[in-house]
């Protein structure tokens, strides 16, 4: 994958992670001025969609291109129920920044696809009869790729086809973005993508459709490599995983003569609280370094335990993202909607514990357990050796992996719990979570703490391999351009 690129605007830098040389933007505030030159021949930015993405990027947008002449203008259903909504956001028919979707398509500059993967796939027609030729077309998703690469369909030949795509759900973009306006740099890293150059600005339209959302720094991809690697990270470590994970963990605590707060702040709470806010800073190693030497013993045993379950799932996933066979069973789910809706996920006995303990927690008393320690970070590893054997670069595996996971999704969970973090993510991340949390969960109570019960010894070469992966020096560089301050979700 060729990682460089040329930009007529801002400033890219050289970075070296692992062994690979790739180019990054970094953003911030003071680079706001210069999104009219980026944006050149854009009057009108069309955000379609008002889920999960949709609020927060058109805020965003709107209020990085304050006292500019580009419109940003919201396009949805005429009978959407999410109106209210953006009116009560600032996006009206009164102010003309609120109309009918494909009316907004057909008159914008900019289309911004945000609707859910499903209706990308059911509507992709009509929203190519209203594009209107030499006009781009973003994505912050690469599902439409592959759905049209899996139906034998391309994007019309006259457009631009970019995608820029944050590495955390909606209301993080949101909330770092408000956070920024206090602390310059605070924010969610995004990828970008060409798919389709027509005019030969593209690169410029992405990178500054990044830096408006408030990106700190934004790396490159394809939009290929990203819905595979964003699909499978949605299944594996960033939700159905850590779901599959603590759930097994919880229940491997209680039978191990834990309390049921016992179990769940051995489990979620340790995760949540200290195991991401050290990886977060310091990296994977200095979780398994802040452990006295009996406890680095568990750790070893835990992640040599833990590995190769893991892998095998998500080995499983990554196939089915990559054959097109995930992105199909997204699209038949949502056919099913109508009579069975998505449920809640957070009635079962360890998430109502869960509201218990966290009522009364005192965050300076969440253990590091070494076994959900071990477990985690070895799911963890699973998911970066799998993405690194499929030819993703090192700024999307830690990303989609470690970045994404401790410093967007986690502290979601860690304030309200597995299903408020899930269910503000996106329709077909929600539907990933639910597929393959139990298949983690049941794995894990099958072949992981069967294992690690009857006392089997470390496997030396394994965490050998752990030690010295290429992840951690690029997480050190990474580390550097991580947002300056840590989200805050109680504002």
């Amino acid at each position: 994958m060729n990682l460089d690129f040329h930009t007529n605007v801002f400033e890219k830098e050289k970075i070296v992670l692992g062994d690979t040389v790739e180019y990054i933007v970094r953003g911030g505030r003071h680079l706001f001025p210069l999104l009219p030159k980026a944006f050149d021949g854009i009057k009108q930015i069309g955000v379609i969609g008002w889920s999960s993405q949709g609020p927060a990027q058109a805020q965003n947008l709107r209020d990085s291109l304050e006292g500019t002449d580009i419109k940003v203008k919201v396009g949805l259903r005429e009978d959407s129920s999410s109106i209210p909504s953006a009116e009560a956001a600032g996006f009206t028919r009164t102010n003309g920044t609120l109309g009918e979707m494909y009316q907004v398509i057909s008159e914008s500059d900019l289309t911004l696809l945000l609707i859910s993967d499903a209706a990308q796939a059911l509507n992709y027609k009509r929203i190519f009869e209203a594009i209107r030729p030499g006009t781009t077309l973003g994505l912050s998703h690469g599902f439409l790729v592959g759905y049209l690469k899996s139906i034998g369909e391309s994007f019309p030949e006259s457009i631009n086809v970019i995608g820029v795509c944050p590495k955390g759900m909606g209301p993080s973009v949101r909330r770092l973005y408000e956070q920024g306006k206090e602390i310059n740099g605070a924010g969610i890293n995004s990828s970008f993508a060409i798919h389709q150059d027509v005019n030969g600005k593209a690169t410029d339209y992405a990178l500054g459709w990044s830096v408006a959302l408030g990106s700190p720094f934004t790396f490159m991809t394809t939009l290929e490599s990203e819905y595979k690697s964003d699909i499978f990270g949605e299944r594996a470590i960033l939700l159905g995983a850590v779901h599959g994970i603590v759930e097994s963990l919880y229940h491997w605590f209680v039978q191990h003569g834990y309390s049921k707060e016992e179990a769940f702040t051995n489990s979620v709470e340790s995760i949540t609280g200290p195991i991401s806010q050290l990886i977060s800073k310091k990296g994977l190693m200095a979780v398994y370094e802040a452990l006295n030497e009996q406890d680095k013993d568990t750790f070893r045993k835990a992640y040599s335990a833990a590995y190769h379950p893991a892998y095998e799932v998500m080995w499983e996933i990554y196939y089915e993202v990559a054959s097109g066979n995930e992105l199909r069973s997204v699209i038949e789910a949502n056919k099913r909607f109508k009579k069975y809706p998505m449920g809640k996920i957070d009635g079962t006995e360890m998430w109502q514990i869960g509201e218990k303990v966290r009522a009364k927690r005192d965050p300076n008393k969440i253990p590091l357990h070494p076994v959900t320690a071990g477990v985690y970070i070895a799911a963890m590893m699973a998911q970066v050796d799998i993405l690194k054997e499929n030819g993703h670069p090192y700024s999307e595996i830690a990303n989609e992996t470690i970045i994404e996971a401790v410093d967007s999704l986690n502290p979601y969970m860690d304030f309200k719990g597995v299903a408020y973090m899930v269910d503000n993510c996106s329709t077909t991340a929600r539907l990933g979570s639910r597929k393959w949390a139990p298949r983690f969960d049941y794995m894990l109570r099958q072949q992981t703490f069967t294992t690690l019960d009857k006392g089997t010894q470390v496997d030396e070469e394994l965490f050998d391999d752990f030690v010295h992966s290429d992840i951690h020096q690029v997480l050190s560089v990474c580390a550097e351009l991580r947002p300056s301050v840590d989200i805050s979700i109680r504002g």
